[in-house]
Parts: C-alpha cells; sequence; structure tokens
C-alpha cells in the first residue's frame, strides 16, 4: 500500500512516499481502508518528536481520519465490514491506504458528511466538546469568548456553541477569517492582532463566563481580566509561557483548566461521539474543509497547519 513515512524525527520535507506492506489486525482491532486523513498541530510534532511527543519508525502521521472498514476481528462486535466511519488515535496513521484501528476510537460516520468532512472529526469536533462541557463546563446564556476561532477546533467550538444556545463572541487574525466567523453565525467578532482587543471586555459586568484559549502563551494574562465572576479560561492551545497575576483570578472566583485530548476516557470519547452525531446528520454541525491535498503533499499540509490565520480544517486525499 501506498503511505507516507518518515524513518527518523525530522522536518516536514523528509515525508517521503513509500511502498508500505498492508497492515494486519488483531482479533479486537478494524482494518479500515482510508478514504480521507486530517491534519493536525499535534502530527508535526510528534512527527518531529517536540513538546513530549514521540513516535516509532517508520513514522506514518496521522491520528485523524474517515473511510470503510474492509475487515474485522473475530472478537470485534457493533461494526460491520462496509461501514463507514471516522477515527482517532489509529494504529497505524492515517496518511496510507489502510490502517488499524481500535474500537474504542472509532464511530460511525455521519452519511451526510464525506470522508474528507469525517476526516476533520476526530480532534478537533471532539476536543472542542471536551473544552465546552467536559472541562469548563459552559451551559445556555453564558458568554462564550473562542479566542482564536477560524482553526479546526476554533470552528468547531463555534459551532457547538451556537447550536447550544450560548452567547458566542469569536476573535480571528484576518478579514477572511472575521467573514468566515459571520458565515457560521457571530455576530459578535474582535480582532486578536489589534492591540488592547479584549479591553472593553475587561470589567465584570462585561466579562465572559467562558473562554476558549487557543494560544494560552500569548492571550492567558489578558483573558483573566476579561473573566465574569465564576468564569473559567479553558487552554486548548499553548506554545510557550506566559506571566500571569492570581489576582485576576482570585477577584473574580474563577478558574483555568487544560483540555488535552489524550486524557479522555474511551468511555467519555464514545458519549461525545454519541451526542454529535445526529448534530452531523441535522446539518447543525458542519466542517470547513479549507484545503484538500493529495497524499504526496503531506509535507506542504504540516508546513500550512501551523502557519497563522487558519480558515477552517486541512485533509488528505487518501482514496475514492
Amino acid at each position: 500500500m501506498k503511505a507516507m513515512q518518515m524513518k527518523d524525527y525530522g522536518p516536514a520535507s523528509d515525508l517521503t512516499l513509500t511502498d508500505a506492506n498492508k497492515p494486519s489486525i488483531n482479533a479486537d482491532q478494524l482494518l479500515v481502508q482510508v478514504g480521507a486523513a486530517g491534519v493536525n498541530p499535534v502530527d508535526t510534532y510528534i512527527r518531529s518528536g517536540t513538546n513530549n511527543y514521540k513516535a516509532t519508525f517508520p513514522h506514518t502521521p496521522g491520528s485523524d481520519g474517515a473511510g470503510t472498514i474492509v475487515e474485522l476481528g473475530e472478537n470485534v462486535t457493533g461494526f460491520q465490514v462496509g461501514q463507514r466511519v471516522y477515527f482517532s488515535r489509529n494504529l497505524g496513521g492515517s496518511s496510507a491506504e489502510f490502517t488499524v484501528c481500535a474500537t474504542t476510537h472509532t464511530y460511525p460516520l455521519a452519511d451526510a458528511l464525506s470522508f474528507e468532512e469525517g476526516a476533520c472529526l476526530g480532534v478537533p469536533y471532539t476536543t472542542a466538546h471536551r473544552a465546552l462541557f467536559g472541562r469548563a463546563h459552559a451551559k445556555a446564556g453564558d458568554k462564550v469568548l473562542v479566542h482564536g476561532a477560524t482553526g479546526a477546533v476554533g470552528i468547531a467550538t463555534v459551532q457547538l456553541a451556537l447550536a447550544a444556545g450560548m452567547d458566542v463572541v469569536a476573535s480571528a487574525g484576518t478579514a477572511a477569517g472575521a467573514e468566515l466567523l459571520r458565515q457560521q453565525g457571530v455576530d459578535t467578532v474582535i480582532m486578536h492582532n489589534e492591540a488592547d482587543h479584549l479591553v472593553p471586555f475587561q470589567t465584570l459586568e462585561n466579562g465572559f463566563d467562558v473562554v476558549i484559549e487557543m494560544l494560552a502563551n500569548h492571550n492567558l494574562d489578558q483573558d483573566l481580566k476579561a473573566l465574569a465572576f465564576g468564569g473559567c479560561v479553558a487552554v486548548i492551545g499553548n506554545r510557550g509561557t506566559v506571566e500571569i497575576n492570581p489576582r485576576d483570578l482570585m477577584a473574580r472566583d474563577a478558574s483555568v483548566v487544560g483540555v488535552a485530548l489524550a486524557n479522555v476516557q474511551p468511555n467519555e470519547l464514545a458519549l461525545i461521539a454519541k451526542s454529535l452525531l445526529p448534530l452531523f446528520e441535522k446539518g447543525v454541525l458542519k466542517p470547513v474543509v479549507r484545503h484538500s491535498y493529495a497524499l504526496t503533499e503531506l509535507a506542504q499540509a504540516h508546513e500550512d497547519v501551523l502557519k497563522s490565520g487558519a480558515l477552517g480544517n486541512l485533509v488528505i486525499r487518501v482514496s475514492e
């Protein structure tokens, strides 16, 4: 089978199209023919061995993807050959024609979604759901800031928050990003590359009940000043250190929580997937595919996913 692989940690340019052996499965696993693979920042960390991530070699990148089950282990129940599924944390890497999946991280793909859209679900929508409901305990009527809202997780968070009846403010870094957010239904869009963009919200009366933060090392100190009493910042993304004044937390009886999908247990992941499925089927949630790449263009996708000004998801076309 065709697969994009690395022989050691290194830059995206080291990714090479190879002829790899078609993987085999054990009695408890699924073999999935990959239709499309998702591209997330974490894939680049694993590939390069940064942020405490490790890989085994040869390494095929990609945790997210969608495709068709072509083989079932003899102990597997609840799935069938020919079923369309999406998955995350697969066992072989999704940037390949076939990959091995665990039943604990594989879920039915809504009929309303293509494989390319399905490849956008695993990390982005599960992370957004976990951040909003599992960690920040957001609810209908809450005033929520999605800080850095135009990327894959940001768009998913905006869609979930709006669907749940929250008052959503979202930030963008470009005019195109702001327009995308308005198309999603956000009435109040702020530009996070403008100085003092949070100042209008930095009072207890105008503050946020929840802030979903995509770049904490840049924004956390100002986020804390923009919280309402009892507010919470849920940190999804961070690329460095930041200095804060704990009194901003104390004055508001506020909190900061971390969000890491790797910490979520399979039973909770299954519940999240179950709650998302009808929303995808009804079109309430709809992934935004910014760009679709050929399998051989994976290196470019790894470069692009780390660039500022993201507008939705990047996906790799693997097979029809």
